[in-house]
């Protein structure tokens, strides 16, 4: 149903719900566009609209071919509680979309792509605009030019949303999957936080997973802080070392925008014959994980990777064993994991490449622990076993009457005396 924005433009229909609002296919003076209308529940924030009109010139002042550019904020409507962003309509699926059907792109197309949103980064940063929620569902694909362009967009949206009171003091704004460690620590979020979520979306175009991906979020925030990415195989170690850098703890040791968007270009020719990784399901780390093997079954039986043929789900669902959020609003609000936590290290959560052709860990975790199990079991049966022959010779003793002169308790036992003698 038509419904009027403003003075200026009518939506038609939706194109996708995300974690800030619906974006809708609109009609404007000058032709198509796509309006993205914010929750209610934050629309009808006044703060939220005043912080919206205050930084109206900066969203409507990055301009960039791999930039999803904003034509116009609308503030109000006909119920007065209307936020929306006018934006340019992109013709194409979003990046999380492709990686689904695709599961794994070829490294020369995940490079190709995240070097240009990279070009995007660096413009907006040079403006001091840190994006803060890069992720692939904010990253779209124009399929209508004769080779497929990345653009980035909701920019400033979650910085606008988050701040100042929805943030607030000891809370954390943002997908865990893709989520930078000093963000997790508290710290203020710097440009640097969108180059290791960008590095951490080419780990997964080319892996098919997040490098610290998998189960509860707090989990997720965890790795995020103790772990180290697993080296995926198969890539040339240039484009390796290069994540590596990208995807570290301190914020001060990544690249630049400017300068991973031409370090990426200049590796584009050598990756140009490569095929998609030929990776299995990452599988737990030898020695990490729980005993409590049915969990862990109960874990991977929800897990849409588990059944045969089917594609794995990148991003995991905030809550493992939920429903899988079709308007994948993975974007979320949570505590800030305070030192004792951090501190508790990757126990049970490590993760490791595990190669085609290889089996899968078992419901202990990992091949030893199975293996203890089984001798454990074995042992038990082996005295279960002999305290019942015992117990079988004990009684069939005592049916001879002592006939054989070693009584019912056996030989070399002192019987019982009922005489009451000491």
């Amino acid at each position: 149903m038509a419904r009027n924005i403003g003075s200026h433009y009518t939506t038609h229909r939706v194109l996708g719900r995300g974690s800030a609002g619906t974006v809708w296919l609109g009609e404007g003076p000058s032709g198509p566009v796509a309006v993205k209308v914010l929750r209610e529940d934050l629309a009808a924030d006044p703060d939220l609209a005043e912080r919206f009109a205050h930084e109206r010139h900066t969203l409507l002042g990055l301009e960039h071919p791999n930039i999803v550019g904003v034509h116009d904020l609308v503030i109000g409507g006909p119920d007065a509680r209307d936020i929306a962003l006018v934006m340019d309509l992109v013709r194409g699926p979003d990046l999380r979309s492709h990686l689904e059907r695709e599961r794994r792109l070829r490294p020369h197309a995940a490079v190709a792509i995240v070097a240009e949103v990279a070009g995007g980064l660096a413009v907006a940063h040079a403006a001091g605009i840190v994006h803060r929620d890069v992720k692939p569902e904010n990253i779209l694909l124009d399929t209508t030019t004769p080779r497929t362009r990345a653009l980035l967009t909701d920019f400033g949206v979650a910085k606008l949303i988050d701040e100042p009171r929805h943030g607030g003091k000891g809370g954390v704004v943002g997908t865990p999957d893709y989520m930078a460690p000093e963000i997790v620590e508290g710290l203020p979020p710097r440009a640097a936080v969108d180059i290791y979520a960008l590095i951490t979306v080419l780990y997964e175009l080319l892996a098919g997973f997040t490098p610290f991906g998998g189960g509860h979020p707090g989990a997720v925030l965890r790795r995020q802080v103790t772990e180290t990415a697993a080296e995926l195989p198969g890539i040339p170690r240039d484009l390796w070392e290069l994540m590596q850098q990208c995807l570290a703890k301190a914020p001060a040791s990544r690249l630049r925008a400017v300068e991973l968007a031409s370090r990426l270009r200049e590796l584009l020719p050598a990756l140009e014959e490569l095929p998609p990784l030929d990776l299995g399901d990452p599988a737990p780390a030898d020695g990490a994980g729980r005993a409590d093997g049915a969990a862990e079954a109960a874990v991977d039986a929800t897990d849409p990777a588990a059944a045969p043929g089917t594609p794995a789900r990148a991003a995991v669902p905030l809550v493992r064993g939920a429903a899988p959020d079709s308007e994948r609003a993975t974007h979320t609000r949570m505590r800030v994991p305070d030192a004792d936590e951090l501190a508790g290290g990757a126990h049970g959560t490590a993760r490791v490449i595990r190669p085609v052709g290889q089996p899968r860990a078992g419901s202990a975790r990992h091949g030893a622990a199975a293996r203890r199990r089984r001798r454990l079991a074995v042992t038990a049966a082996g005295l279960l076993g002999a305290g019942a022959l015992g117990g079988w010779l004990l009684f069939s003793g005592g049916e001879d009457d002592g006939a054989d002169g070693l009584g019912p308790a056996g030989p070399g036992v002192e019987q019982p005396d009922d005489s009451g003698a000491p």
